[in-house]
């Protein structure tokens, strides 16, 4: 089987139905990356029945259908077909009755996948197996994909094993092994299931035996409940009839004293109407009696309540003249607590005016002395002030200048240390600029390299032009091979299916009589009219129909005149001398005319196959026999094996030129490659040529800009080096210059002394003066709180005067009630 035609629609990026036409040879596919070229290899592998999207580089199997992009919208489902030669009838026997297979496999999202083999659908483990038995598959070694090299060298050896199955084409035989074996035991499963079924049938069986009996008892018992039922039923019925005429005469007997009733309740009736008819004046004497009662009974609850209230005010007079008397005795005493306390806050209002007076005149000096500390140590503190300012002054213009020694001390060692280096670098880029070479000599290199990978061009591509000269030789080649070796097969196969119709015979317990005849090419058909079916006969004389061996009598006939015998143009066994002496070989047109010369037994027949017997029996020639079309395959078979084996030298020398033309193409394919490869060298060392003068040419000029950078760098650093110089000594002269600040730190030392002192005089001064502040502060607050209290005492007194005449006005009213 070959794999012609490969169809994609909607299989990951073909988006649009996509047809591959594999020709015969090699076919390659090649694009920049990213343009699918691994998507057609795992369509196949897709397509031949993979179920792991992990190895088709898919989150899942869905995401092989193409998912859309910017302009495209995405597709619901996705299709690879193959198409594949089946000419050979290689394919198993359940699809291998067509020429060609067409293999395809759909899936709809979110639907799964369908196989189908010539638009029939089948399982996914049919084309699995139809792929195994053709030694390749979706997992096969012979399908190589990114990896597959490093997995069979680093395979474990069941690995290994499983390809050298494949390669042997037996995988096939693996698959449909492994399905009969999941087949016998899902049988045995079945056949248990039967088993465990059978059992319970059994115990169902013997549970039907039991409710058998159960219901024959049934039926009996049932019968007899039925005739008690009966029975009973009409004894019920008897009682049921002598109750009726009990019920009956009792029935008499309620109708008469139903009559009884009916006269003693009518007398009643009577007896209530004369009754009803005095009822209306006895209520109305019992309402008027029952109306005096009631009147009777409102007054009597009416003077009770009236008693009661009496008694409630009474008590209410006497509690309220007790609390009354309560009353008056608290508002007398707080008349006299009032008194009292009046008179103490006017004794301590005199004493704290006269405090005040003091305090005043105390607080007047006290203010006095701390405006005099406060002015004393205010000036201190202006003179420590001047004098803390001016050391500062002098102390930040020492550091500065000190710190611009250090600076510029600092800057002339680094330019010393900077023109040492650039100096260090200036000879240093001397010796590189002298180790770089010739610029002249790497140029005249560069050309001498760039005339070898001219020559080596040319001799490349005269290699290219023999190396596709002798692969058009080869394929010009291939198909007289190929037609060659067709005629060959095609002569065999015709040769193998004579010899089995020739030969069938031969299996028989007697082989017959046309196995040992041979007949001249041409007089197959007379030899088959003549003998007809008389040549299946055998000549072993153990067969109970065969030929014997008279050999020819003298007494026979002979044929007529100017006719040949058959006997000339056949090689036959001596059984059948007789019988081919007698036959004799005409044209067409005389048969007729000497047929009635013919003597008993004898026969004439034509190169045709027509036939005129003795006895006036014709056979015209469009009505072959079956001997005569074995006789013409044997003549046959004769001329295909001469056939074969000049069809054999053809394609043996055809194939030899086809070997001359392989050794060619190898020797060309070897050519180019070496000139290929010298040309490579060539172009290396032209490169590597050009790359060294480049280089070279490069450095130089680095070099020198570098040195033009450094020279101008050390001028730069001599004059930074020469204006640092003149600016350390301006600094050191300056910080000579600066004077001593001793004699200001002493006088600060003394001022901070006497600031100290009139600090804490004016501190304590201050104190002084906020304590009689403070004193004073309260004083008020105390005077301010006597007329707060004098103003509440007296308005307590004049309440309680007022609340003791309120009292008395309500004592002499209760009183007067």
């Amino acid at each position: 089987m070959k794999l012609t035609r490969l169809r994609l629609h909607g299989f990951k990026s073909f988006v649009e139905p996509t047809d591959f036409l594999i020709e015969p040879g090699l076919t390659g596919v090649v694009g920049p990356n990213g343009c699918g070229k691994s998507n057609l290899v795992e369509a196949l592998r897709w397509a031949m029945g993979e179920t792991s999207h992990k190895s088709l580089r898919a989150a899942d199997m869905d995401a092989v259908i193409f998912a859309g992009s910017g302009n495209r919208p995405a597709r619901n489902h996705a299709e690879v077909a193959m198409t594949i030669d089946n000419s050979d009838r290689s394919a198993p026997s359940a699809v291998n009755d067509q020429d060609m297979l067409e293999i395809s496999r759909r899936i709809e999202r979110e639907a799964g996948s369908v196989y189908r083999i010539n638009g029939k659908d089948v399982r996914a483990r049919d084309v699995q197996i139809l792929f195994a038995d053709a030694a390749t598959g979706a997992r096969s070694p012979a399908l190589v994909h990114q990896g597959k090299i490093g997995e069979i060298i680093q395979a474990r050896p069941d690995q290994r094993r499983r390809v050298l199955e494949d390669a042997a084409g037996v995988a096939g035989l693996h698959a449909r092994r492994h399905e009969a074996e999941l087949r016998l035991k899902a049988a045995e499963t079945n056949l248990t299931r039967v088993e465990d079924v059978i059992g319970q049938l059994a115990s169902q069986i013997e549970g039907l035996k039991k409710q058998a009996r159960q219901a024959i008892r049934y039926r009996e018992v049932a019968a007899k409940v039925r005739k008690a039922e009966a029975m009973l039923f009409h004894l019920r019925w008897i009682q049921s009839h002598a109750d009726v005429a009990e019920a009956g005469q009792t029935h008499d007997l309620n109708v008469r004293e139903q009559a009884e009733r009916t006269l003693q309740q009518a007398e009643a009736a009577r007896i209530q109407a004369i009754r009803a008819s005095e009822l209306p004046g006895l209520r109305e004497s019992e309402a008027r009696a029952a109306a005096g009662l009631q009147r009777l009974t409102n007054a009597r609850e009416m003077l009770d309540r009236e008693e009661a209230r009496a008694r409630e005010r009474v008590t209410e007079l006497d509690r309220r003249l007790t609390q009354f008397a309560a009353d008056i005795e608290r508002e007398q005493r707080q008349l006299s607590d009032a008194d009292v306390a009046l008179a103490r806050l006017e004794s301590e209002d005199s004493v704290l005016k006269d405090e005040i007076r003091s305090r005043v005149e105390k607080r007047s000096g006290a203010d006095e002395r701390v405006a005099e500390a406060e002015a004393t140590l205010a000036a201190a503190e202006r003179t420590f002030s001047e004098l803390t300012t001016a050391l500062a002054d002098l102390t930040a213009k020492r550091n500065q200048i000190e710190a611009n020694v250090r600076t510029h001390r600092d800057r002339l060692a680094r330019l010393d240390q900077d023109i040492v280096n650039v100096q260090s670098e200036v000879e240093k880029l001397a010796a590189e600029t002298g180790g770089l070479g010739d610029l002249n000599e790497l140029a005249a290199a560069m050309e001498a390299a760039a005339e070898t990978l001219l020559i080596s061009e040319t001799t490349t591509q005269a290699s290219e032009a023999a190396h596709i000269s002798a692969r058009a030789r080869l394929e010009a080649s291939r198909a007289p091979l190929a037609d060659a070796e067709k005629r060959v097969q095609r002569l065999e196969t015709e040769a193998k299916t004579i010899s089995k119709i020739v030969n069938g015979e031969t299996k028989n317990l007697w082989p017959p009589i046309i196995d040992g005849v041979n007949v001249a090419k041409g007089f197959e058909k007379a030899l088959g009219a003549a003998l007809g079916d008389d040549l299946d006969a055998p000549v072993d004389p153990t067969a109970p129909m065969r030929w014997s061996s008279f050999g020819v009598i003298e007494g026979d006939p002979s044929l007529p005149e100017g006719i040949e015998a058959l006997a000339a143009h056949v090689t036959a066994p001596p059984e059948l001398a007789r019988r081919l002496a007698q036959i004799g070989i005409v044209s067409r047109e005389r048969g007729a005319q000497l047929a009635p010369q013919l003597k008993t037994g004898q026969r004439l027949v034509s190169r045709e196959g027509d036939l005129w017997r003795w006895d006036g029996f014709v056979a015209a020639a469009h009505a072959p026999t079956g001997a005569a079309r074995r006789l013409a395959e044997r003549a046959r078979l004769v001329d295909i094996e001469a056939e074969i084996e000049q069809a054999r030298a053809d394609a043996a020398a055809k194939r030899q030129a086809l070997e001359n033309a392989e050794a060619e193409l190898k020797a060309a394919s070897a050519a180019e490659s070496s000139a290929r490869e010298a040309a490579r060298n060539a172009q290396r060392e032209a490169n590597a040529a050009r790359e060294r003068h480049a280089n070279a040419e490069r450095e130089i000029n680095r070099h020198a800009s570098h040195r033009s950078a450094l020279d101008e760098r050390a001028a730069r650093l001599t004059a930074d080096r020469a204006e640092a110089h003149s600016a350390h000594e301006a600094a050191v002269a300056a910080l000579e210059e600066l004077p001593s600040s001793a004699e200001n730190e002493e006088k600060l030392a003394t001022v901070r002394a006497d600031m100290d002192g009139h600090r804490r005089l004016a501190a304590q001064v201050r104190a002084e003066a906020q304590a009689l502040a403070r004193e004073a502060e309260l004083a008020d607050r105390r005077v301010q709180a006597i007329l707060a209290e004098r103003s509440e005492w007296q308005n307590r007194k004049e309440n309680a005067a007022s609340q003791i005449a309120t009292v008395e006005t309500r004592i002499v009213e209760v009183n007067t009630e």
